[in-house]
């Protein structure tokens, strides 16, 4: 098998590899700014420089030359390599900052080079904590600047876009935002202007950059050049938690990570996960974080004298439990969610058994070309695979709109969806009707209609499995405290939320801002049980989960260990063949 030699330490490899990547993937830190592994290499920041060697072979015979004790002659190269451009190749001998005192000084003069010009306007940066030159300039640049001259000034505040801040002056001509744009997102909005140290990035005259992933330009920019227009100025990276989940926007599920302070979401930004969203996230996917903090429910609520008044979480209960009760079960319909979790909807179907009613359907919400065949899709809900394996059917719209609106039913439970709002019926055809809603926001359509209104935490107040288009098993994390928490939430906050060891003096660690509603695996068996069935699940949604994957085919291997943070890909029950 080949090998390489790096600093002295010898490693085996197969297939081909580039230098730079081949370290980082064994955990060997090499400072570097232009080179992303999903685009092409410019080798322009010049910041991986290292040197590199290869054995010395007699040229008349071919072979490898040794020296006194039998070890190969290593001929290195008369300068420097930038190491994401070098192939690994058998017997390769690489010395990196770590290995070699004229390394260390070239990447000292190349920081020292980029930061000619650089504005020291660190303490109003965005980036500040989290910015690669930052780190990169303490960790491997120079102690001071020997610079004396005026700094170059380029345009500063300039919105490229609707979504996109530009400060050029930060600019370090990586051209990761351009390239992101030519061979990512293909629209090629971005383009270097101007040249030398006066080049920085810009659209063409008269062009908005309005990139459905324009956003992405700013995860990848090595500096403060480009910010996120409606999040500069909110928050420092140390005053915020970060917590690993899923997006719900779509069908994708593509991973992310929730960040918050103050209890509120304040953005959402790209985890990586090469079997969904490889490094991306659709700007559609980031902007509903105020969905996760605004028209947020105070609490459930009963219907007393023709109103909707404050109740009691027993009060809720008990009178769900009435209207499911002495309701008849071929005129009472329950429809479930395909943005609600698994594990929620798996405990409405237990219900829809115990009541002796007909299994299930749930809403779809797709939107006929809004997709872009990438991470984009038409389904604009995160889990109506995940409805299907359960046994559910998306509900024929114009029949069941039709036969609500003629009155069939007496009693609808609906889960975590609004009914009115997609067209299925209007408020006043559910006038006669007995509506129990689980719903996210005080803005749902269905909720002036409601007899009970049950508060239900989302995606980032909870623990639970999504399936993606794909088939995919991905599950979900708190990343905001709810009122109440109870172990399972407390757990799990434990894991992702280190700003909970605050004190109550940091500015982050705030106590207001927690909404009382709760995860639909607490509230379903509550309600069941008071129906007469046995839902008994002390420990949560792991085991209702191990329950569902241990008796369903169609969740087999969706266990919490295996799902991890990058989820399990189930198989096609009808196929055999994964998903």
């Amino acid at each position: 098998m080949p090998t390489v030699t790096i600093d002295g330490t010898t490693y085996e490899y197969e297939g081909e590899h580039k230098l730079l990547q081949f370290c980082l993937d064994q955990g060997i830190e090499l400072p570097h700014f232009c080179y992303h592994p999903a685009m092409s290499i410019p080798a322009n920041c010049r910041q991986c420089l290292v040197k590199v060697g290869m054995p010395k072979k007699d040229r008349a015979t071919g072979e490898v030359e040794t020296d006194d004790n039998g070890d190969p002659v290593i001929q290195f190269f008369p300068k420097m390599q930038a190491s994401c451009t070098v192939d690994v190749q058998d017997g390769m001998v690489v010395k990196t900052q770590r290995g070699s005192e004229e390394v260390e000084e070239a990447q000292k003069d190349t920081l020292e080079f980029l930061l000619i010009n650089h504005p020291l306007d660190c303490p109003i940066c965005d980036q500040a904590g989290h910015c690669p030159l930052q780190i990169q300039a303490y960790k491997y640049g120079p102690e001071g600047s020997r610079f004396e001259f005026r700094k170059v000034h380029k345009p500063k505040r300039v919105k490229l876009g609707p979504r996109v801040t530009l400060d050029a002056e930060r600019c370090i001509n990586c051209t990761r935002c351009t390239r992101f744009t030519d061979e990512i997102s293909g629209s090629g909005q971005l383009t270097i202007n101007q040249r030398g140290v006066k080049n920085y990035p810009i659209t063409a005259p008269g062009e908005d950059f309005d990139d459905a992933y324009s956003m992405n330009t700013i995860d990848i920019c090595p500096v403060g050049a480009l910010t996120a227009t409606d999040f500069r100025f909110k928050a420092r990276i140390w005053e915020m938690s970060s917590t690993p989940s899923i997006v719900t926007t779509n069908a994708t599920g593509a991973n992310c990570h929730y960040w918050v302070r103050d209890n509120l979401v304040l953005r959402i930004t790209p985890r990586q996960n090469l079997n969904v969203n490889e490094y991306w996230l659709p700007d559609e996917d980031r902007l509903v974080y105020d969905r996760f903090n605004e028209h947020r429910p105070d609490g459930p609520e009963v219907r007393r004298d023709g109103e909707l008044t404050s109740a009691s979480w027993t009060q809720a209960y008990a009178r769900s439990a009435a209207l499911l009760g002495q309701a008849d079960p071929d005129r009472t319909l329950l429809l479930g969610s395909a943005n609600a979790t698994v594990e929620d909807n798996y405990l409405l179907t237990q219900l829809a058994e115990a009541l002796g009613t007909d299994t299930p359907q749930y809403i779809p919400h797709v939107e006929e070309g809004a997709g872009d065949g990438w991470l984009i899709t038409d389904d604009k809900t995160p889990n109506a695979q995940g409805c299907e394996r359960l046994g559910m059917s998306a509900v024929d719209h114009d029949l069941l709109g039709a036969q609500i609106a003629n009155g069939d039913y007496d009693v609808i439970y609906v889960l975590e969806d609004d009914p009115v709002a997609a067209g299925l019926c209007t408020a006043d055809d559910l006038a006669d009707t007995d509506i129990i809603l689980h719903y996210y926001n005080t803005d749902n359509d269905t909720l002036p209609a409601s007899d009970v209104a049950i508060p239900a935490a989302m995606v980032v107040e909870t623990v639970g499995t999504y399936i993606n288009q794909t088939g995919r098993a991905q599950r979900v994390r708190p990343a905001k405290e709810i009122q109440g928490v109870n172990r399972t939430l407390m757990m799990e906050m434990g894991k992702s939320r280190e700003d909970e060891h605050g004190t109550p003096f940091d500015r982050w660690h705030n106590e207001s801002n927690r909404v009382n509603c709760k995860p639909g695996w607490e509230s379903l068996p509550e309600i069941a049980r008071r129906v007469g069935s046995s839902m008994d699940y002390e420990k949560g949604p792991k085991q209702i989960m191990d329950e569902l994957q241990s008796t369903n085919p169609a969740f087999k291997g969706a266990t919490y260990k295996a799902m991890g943070l990058q989820g399990v890909q189930l198989e096609d029950v009808e196929a055999g063949q994964t998903a």
